[in-house]
């Protein structure tokens, strides 16, 4: 999986199609991601010590195959290529579009 928390993505199928966010949480065991503002839901909580039950409105993992990685610098979504950094030998991504790193 290309993502990490705090990448900002595009949604490219389903009911939010082009609503875009940012990376909430991966989880990467089941190929999941958690987007800011994407497929809200409405869940039923019972009350605890510290937090008021009732009807709350939470963010559901969307599966990984259904968001790309937005393009930093032309703010289109692109596809992740990875190389190495010439000055300190790591991996790095980048954006397929623009060549542009991904931080």
């Amino acid at each position: 999986m290309n993502f990490k928390v705090g990448d900002e993505v595009v949604v490219i199928t389903g009911s939010d199609k082009g609503k875009t966010g940012k990376v909430i949480k991966t989880l990467k065991s089941e190929n999941k991601v958690i987007v800011e503002g994407v497929r809200v839901i409405k869940k039923h909580q019972k009350p605890t010590g510290q937090e008021t039950g009732g009807i709350v409105e939470r963010e559901a993992p969307i599966d990984a195959s259904n968001v790309m990685l937005m393009d930093p610098k032309t703010k289109k979504r692109t596809r992740v290529g990875h190389t190495t950094d010439s000055k300190t030998g790591k991996k790095i991504r980048i954006a397929k579009k623009s060549n542009e790193k991904i931080d």
